[in-house]
């Protein structure tokens, strides 16, 4: 495993998350701001990245904090590790305004959470404590946001009052719960194949 020295550090913006926001009247009203902050390539091992996402306490609106959301290219898959503090991954799959399959795992420190080939993930803080999550992903693929941004977000938002299904969206499945992974996965070669759809 290599480590590297120098470390590529992506903020988001709100501006940047406003249209994909539950609240967006309250996104409109705001000066902008840095949501969360993402370090890249912290260590490489073969073809593999790994970076830091750090996803401070608080709302957007009446929505709990999280990341913009994407898929990967290719169908990559992507593993997430939590270093700190509690998360809620939001993973959904569908084209357009159909979902498909659309799962909420919670997980707290020292648990695992894969991303099958395909989906969307969220990843939301729904506490009151600094989220860090730490992420394994293929060097080869790149990030998609299109399908979120055209249809103004994920098809579920975690708000104050639970969660509220997007309007944008004709068909969405039920939201089912899944539990996090307890333990790494031995072997991290799945991580570089793409997948065919």
């Amino acid at each position: 495993m290599k480590i590297k020295k120098i470390k590529k550090l992506d903020i988001r913006l709100l501006s940047e998350m406003q249209n994909v926001l539950f609240d967006k009247n309250w996104a409109k009203k705001q000066k902008d701001f840095k949501v969360y902050r993402v370090f890249r390539g912290i260590k490489e091992r073969g073809n593999l990245t790994y970076d830091i996402t750090v996803i401070p306490p608080g709302m957007l609106g009446k929505e709990f904090i999280r990341t913009k959301g994407n898929r990967n290219s290719r169908g990559f898959q992507e593993l997430y590790n939590i270093l700190e503090g509690k998360a809620i991954f939001l993973i959904q799959k569908g084209e357009g305004e159909k979902i498909k399959d659309v799962l909420a795992i919670r997980a707290k420190k020292g648990e695992y959470v894969v991303v099958p080939p395909y989906y969307y993930v969220i990843t939301i803080n729904p506490s009151k404590k600094t989220l860090r999550i730490g992420n394994w992903v293929s060097q080869k693929c790149r990030n998609i946001y299109e399908d979120l941004e055209r249809m103004k977000g994920a098809c579920y938002f975690y708000t104050k009052n639970g969660w509220i299904k997007n309007k944008k969206y004709k068909r969405v499945q039920k939201l089912r719960f899944e539990k996090a992974l307890k333990e790494v996965p031995k072997n991290l070669n799945f991580l570089e194949r793409a997948w065919r759809n």
